[in-house]
Order: C-alpha cells, then structure tokens, then sequence
C-alpha cells in the first residue's frame, strides 16, 4: 500500500498547540516541502510516489491549524502558519529547501517565502488562490462564489452554515461530494478526478482534512478572501514560478496574473488547456524545474 511509504508526524508549538505533517518518499531524500490546497491535511500526499522515489525526494507534507490533528486557530491569517511550518523545519533540522503547492496553499506559500525569506530557496504555484475581483468570483465554481460573499460580509455563521453539510457529505462519500463541487469543471479535471489511485489518496487526505469539523475550513475561506494584508508581497524575493491553467473554475488565471505582477521576482507561466487539476500529470516536470531553480539560488 502507498500508505506504507508515509510517516506521521506531531510537534507541540510553543503555545500548547499541536501540528502535523508527515513524510514520505525517500526517507533518506533531499527534502522539499509540499503545501495542500483547501481543504487539506498531511495526507495530501499521491498514491503514485513514483516521480519522488525516481528523484529521492523527501516530501514534507504541512498541515494548517484545523484541519486533521492541527489544533484550530479561529481568526488566523498566514503568519501563524508560516511560523508553524519554520517550527517544523527546525524539529527537522532543516535549514532551507525549496517549496511547492496548490490552490489554497499559494497564500501559505507566500506568507513563508515573506516571513521567513532565508528558509525558502525555491517556489512554485499550482493553480494558486488569489484575490478575485467581483466580475471574476461570477466565474468560479458555486461554493467558492457563495464562500467569498458571506466572507466579505465577515458573516461566520453563515459560512459555517454553507460549508457543514458540504463536509457532512464530504467525509460520507468524498468522491461523490466533491464530484457535485466540481460538475462544471473542465473535461480534463473530470478525467483525473476519475484515476482510482488518484481517488485513493484524495479520500484519505479529504476525510483527514475535515475529521475535527467545519471550523478550519471557515477560517482558511475567511483567511483566503480576507486577510492578504498579512502577507507583505514585496517581502517575497524568493523566486517564485506561479503555474495555471486557462479554464480554472476554482482560482481564476486573471486573478493569478495581477497577484504574480506584484512578486519582486515571479513569473506567470500559462499552461495549454485543463483545469484546476492540470498538475496531477506533470509531478516530474514540476519537481525538475523546480529543484534545478534552487540549485541555482
């Protein structure tokens, strides 16, 4: 089983609370640390371990307060993530690695590369969440335009009231509910969604995600259309290579674009065709380019 290849890991922070990650790959591998999307948990990692086996990757897999085993934090922005996550690194005795990640990790990723700038030696961005303009949330997929109004209203009831039967029939049958979700995606992301090892890890990495509740989902959604203040985009010399698709319908490639533009040292590069989960096929060309840019840096 590919649940063999990966370890469990807990570390308790300074303030009583706990966060997980875990490992897998290469046990003995160079590391790289890998940041889910929304909702994620630390076993947000592929079933096919293939493309980090081939290059004796350690793969880091984080994981955000809320979610899985990570004691909640309501209010957070991305500061206190991005600090949790240099705690880990240091229980690991890691001084600098290169980083990537998806969706609702493009903010956590940041918020890194911003607060701690030296432990970072490269980054990438899958299908990254940024912040939308009203004409491009009319874009987006239900539940995402629906989340971003009750967030601007700063409306948590509501949000909390929108997202709990989502996660009720999440955690009953993943793949059924987020096939709902995402009825209207693109035919190539309908095609990975359809791969069954793909479907074994995200059933795992899912029902983690949301096995404490709703509560850190909703302040992951608030912290994403609400706090980017607390990231300092102008702190981010890390280099940064921000990859989209052009029919995303959860994260829109305009509002990617205008984000990248505001990064000292970013680039925006567009991928021909598919959808939110275009990524899921190209783990090695990622990885390549990747760890050849913190070679360099």
């Amino acid at each position: 089983m590919w649940t063999d290849l990966v370890t469990d890991h807990t570390l308790q922070l300074h303030d009583g609370r706990t966060v997980g990650w875990t490992q897998s790959g290469d046990p003995e591998g160079r590391p790289v640390l890998r940041v889910p999307g929304t909702p994620g948990s630390r076993w947000t990692v592929r079933a096919d371990q293939q493309p980090w086996l081939e290059r004796k990757l350690l793969i880091i897999t984080t994981e955000r307060p809320g979610m899985g085993v990570s004691t909640a934090l309501p209010g957070r922005g991305f500061a206190e993530h991005a600090d949790d996550t240099a705690a880990i690194l240091d229980q690991l005795g890691i001084e600098r690695l290169p980083v990537y990640g998806a969706s609702g990790g493009a903010p956590h990723i940041l918020a890194l590369c911003a607060h701690h700038p030296d432990r970072v030696s490269a980054a990438t961005i899958l299908a990254g969440a940024a912040p939308m303009t009203d004409a491009e949330a009319e874009d987006v997929l239900p539940i995402n335009r629906q989340a971003r109004m009750l967030a601007l209203k700063d409306d948590m009831p509501a949000l909390l009231a929108l997202l709990n039967p989502i996660r009720e029939a999440i955690v009953d049958d993943p793949l059924a509910a987020f096939a709902d979700i995402m009825a209207t995606a693109p035919p190539e992301d309908l095609a990975i969604m359809s791969d069954p090892v793909w479907q074994d890890a995200f059933v795992r990495a899912t029902r983690e995600a949301l096995a404490q509740g709703v509560d850190g989902w909703a302040d992951e959604t608030m912290a994403i259309i609400k706090r980017w203040a607390d990231i300092d985009l102008g702190a981010v010399r890390t280099s940064v290579l921000w990859r989209h698709a052009p029919d995303d319908h959860n994260a829109p490639l305009s509002a990617a674009r205008r984000l990248v533009d505001e990064l000292p040292d970013a680039r925006l590069e567009e991928w021909t065709g598919g959808g939110h989960l275009v990524a899921y096929h190209r783990e090695g060309e990622i990885l390549d380019e990747l760890l050849s840019r913190a070679e360099s840096a």
